[in-house]
């Protein structure tokens, strides 16, 4: 491969990256109530609602649940890959794409490397909710870097699952509504609000098996300062395993796709 080639690589990488955030731009209500409005309700509702029960204080279990909101807000998030994706499909952009002498994998990354600003300005502002409501990170600002930059990690590879279903569905509905149909009963049998050792043995061993609760169990030890090297390897793992098995099977069927 050339300097050129690797340069043209690049441009359409960023050209994408681009589209994609005017995209976000021009439906900023859509993207304020996910990344901004979605995190402050969840805090507050949770934390004051029904922290004090679970926990026995609203500050003991504020300091327990911010870390699963910030992977319960973004998780949904990534579910926008998918349906943008179909779009193009859907409204004939991917047959004209498939017409231009660009690198026509940068269609798809490069929407999936923007949705990580989306994603980091959520987790801003839920930790930033978080903190204005007493919550402190006991991993000091290292842990909550860390913490940051695996959920951005985490939701990346998660993107790609939902990358190829949007290349399979016919219809953004399709995608947004069987998506959610594996996402929520995914968040909700995890260790986002609770803790599996409440939990009866059996569920305890299914929710800790959950990919949402081994990534929600590697940000609340760096935000917390009890990780270990073996959990957040272990976590990177599972980032690394989505990335290599549905990364090439997402390109290889959006190249091959046939025109509609």
């Amino acid at each position: 491969m050339n300097a050129s080639h690797t340069l043209s690589i690049f441009a359409a990488i960023r050209i994408f990256m681009w589209r994609t955030w005017q995209n976000t731009q021009n439906n900023l209500f859509t993207f304020c109530m996910d990344a901004i409005l979605s995190p402050v309700m969840m805090l507050l509702i949770f934390t004051y609602l029904f922290g004090g029960a679970i926990a026995g204080s609203t500050a003991a279990y504020l300091q327990f649940f911010l870390p699963g909101v910030l992977v319960l807000t973004i998780i949904p998030m990534t579910v926008y890959s998918g349906t943008t994706i179909c779009q193009d499909i859907a409204k004939g952009v991917y047959n004209r794409f498939r017409t231009m002498p660009f690198w026509q994998p940068a269609s798809v990354i490069g929407p999936l490397l923007t949705d990580g600003l989306r994603y980091t300005i959520a987790i801003l502002v839920a930790i930033g909710t978080g903190m204005l409501l007493g919550f402190r990170p006991e991993g000091g600002i290292v842990g909550a870097t860390l913490a940051v930059l695996y959920i951005i990690f985490f939701a990346f590879s998660v993107s790609w699952i939902f990358s190829m279903i949007g290349i399979l569905a016919k219809r953004p509905e399709t995608v947004s509504g069987s998506s959610m149909f594996f996402v929520y009963p995914l968040l909700f049998a995890s260790t986002i609000f609770v803790d599996s050792s409440t939990m009866p043995k059996w569920m305890g061993t299914i929710v800790n098996l959950n990919p949402i609760s081994i990534a929600v169990g590697t940000v609340r030890g760096l935000m917390g300062g009890t990780a270990n090297l073996s959990d957040v390897l272990f976590g990177i793992g599972l980032c690394l395993l989505l990335i290599v098995i549905f990364a090439p099977l997402t390109i290889r069927l959006y190249l091959t796709k046939p025109n509609r």
